[in-house]
């Protein structure tokens, strides 16, 4: 007879990026609570699962309804298990509406999940013709279209350019914008033309398509994942037990670089000018590093899957109070 992690296991076929150093990273001890706060198609809570004991406890979050409804059927092959239809920024409410007041791991995969890019009805990518949507939520929130009705040029080029690492940030948002205002962006693919036409000639084969960048930016800002990833960061590490871990998977370097900068201030807090020979602001760390360098895909994973190639691992865990780290 196939155990409930087996069962669920056949059920799930999504394998998410990262998959073995992630769990590994994460599960240290089999009978502990733990949460996936970016459960997706459960490809990671899954695994996890087949590394717990039947005392062991999983929590997944997703904002989106048909992830959570996965979730659901997932929680009906394995009572370990349990799904709450939120965003991660709201992970201290739902270990509290859990009754849980602090667990042995938290991992987050930021960023899109691959049925989110593969449904063209989402307007998450340029690959077909889609609406301006880009809600994680569709049943919450503002779609892209509304959006851009109400944001200026200089708003926008800021978003792009920051969200996107975008160089020619100014050039796509006037456009964008002109489209706007003229009745003539309606679809992604109208959204891709657009950017590719406002690329200098010489620049529009070079690398990415030229409509790489703005994508990601907008779908950054329309569902507010910076914020997102700063109070659901600053939550998971609050709510951690003594040694709890802390995986976060993220895809591009801004991300990376929020998450690594929010883990590194609290695993060095001191603020203290670098001539005091000892510390005087009080502030002491309540975490440290496990794995500050980023864990990348291997060669047999970027050959299996290669959306995986730019994923980054980083990996952290909470110090008892009171140990050095």
């Amino acid at each position: 007879m196939p155990t409930l992690a087996s069962e669920a296991s056949t059920t799930f076929t999504h394998r998410p990026v990262l998959l073995e150093p992630f769990v590994s990273a994460l599960c240290a001890d089999p009978g502990g609570r733990y949460v996936d706060a970016t459960f997706g198609r459960g490809g990671h809570s899954c695994a996890l699962l087949a590394r717990l004991s039947p005392a062991g406890r999983l929590l997944g979050l997703d904002r989106d309804p048909l992830a959570v409804a996965a979730g659901e059927a997932l929680a009906a092959v394995d009572p370990r298990f349990s799904i709450a239809h939120t965003h991660f920024g709201a992970l201290a409410a739902a270990l509290d509406a859990q009754g849980w007041q602090q667990v042995d791991g938290i991992g987050f995969d930021l960023g899109i999940s691959s049925p989110q890019v593969d449904d063209a009805a989402r307007g998450f990518s340029f690959q077909a013709s889609g609406p301006l949507d880009m809600r994680m939520n569709p049943e919450a929130g503002k779609p892209l279209s509304e959006l851009l009705k109400k944001t200026d040029e200089r708003r926008l080029t800021a978003i792009i350019r920051d969200y996107g690492d975008e160089r020619y940030a100014a050039r796509i948002a006037r456009r964008i914008l002109e489209a706007v205002q003229s009745d003539a962006l309606h679809t992604t693919r109208d959204l891709e033309n657009i950017c590719f036409h406002a690329v200098p000639a010489n620049q529009r084969h070079q690398g990415a398509h030229p409509a790489t960048r703005t994508f990601q930016a907008l779908r950054i800002w329309v569902n507010d994942e910076e914020n997102e990833i700063r109070v659901g960061l600053a939550a998971a590490m609050q709510r951690l037990a003594s040694g709890g871990r802390l995986a976060v998977i993220s895809f591009h370097s801004g991300e990376d670089r929020l998450v690594r900068d929010l883990i590194e201030e609290q695993v060095n807090p001191c603020r203290c000018p670098r001539e005091f020979p000892i510390c005087v602001c009080g502030k002491k760390p309540t975490m440290r590093w496990l794995q500050k360098k980023p864990i990348r895909a291997d060669e047999q994973e970027l050959a299996e899957n290669p959306r995986s190639r730019s994923a980054m691992l980083r990996v952290a865990e909470r110090l008892a109070e009171g140990k050095p780290c």
